[in-house]
């Protein structure tokens, strides 16, 4: 059974830093391209940025180009997501998700991030 636990939010000032992890089990984590996704307050959840199997190719929404970085280490199942300057606007539930037909419906908790003063 595919499990993704993701974690690392908190509330943050604009301008602070916050590193996210996402614990990947019951699959080959290295076979599969991971992708974050973020749920805004009333809003849809969106995609932020996605990753290859290896690690070699990202692919990020421009608003948040420049500001996240995306890694895995997988040798340790986990994805991350390293975001430097935050802002209000990226105030959401943060999820990661596997980018395969067979495990997309696959969802964590995901883990609330507030960029507040």
């Amino acid at each position: 059974q595919v499990q993704l636990v993701e974690s690392g939010g908190g509330l943050v000032q604009p301008g602070g830093s916050l590193k996210l992890s996402c614990a990947a089990s019951g699959i080959t984590f290295s076979m599969y391209a991971m992708r974050w996704f973020r749920q805004p307050p009333g809003k849809e959840r969106e995609l932020v940025v996605g990753i290859s199997s290896r690690g070699l190719g990202t692919n990020y929404a421009d608003s948040v180009k420049g500001r996240f970085t995306v890694s895995r280490d997988n040798a340790k199942n986990t994805l991350y997501l390293q975001m430097n300057s935050l802002k209000p606007d990226d105030t959401a539930v943060y999820y990661c998700n596997v980018d395969s037909w067979q495990y997309r419906h696959v969802w964590g908790q995901g883990t609330q991030v507030t960029v507040s003063s």
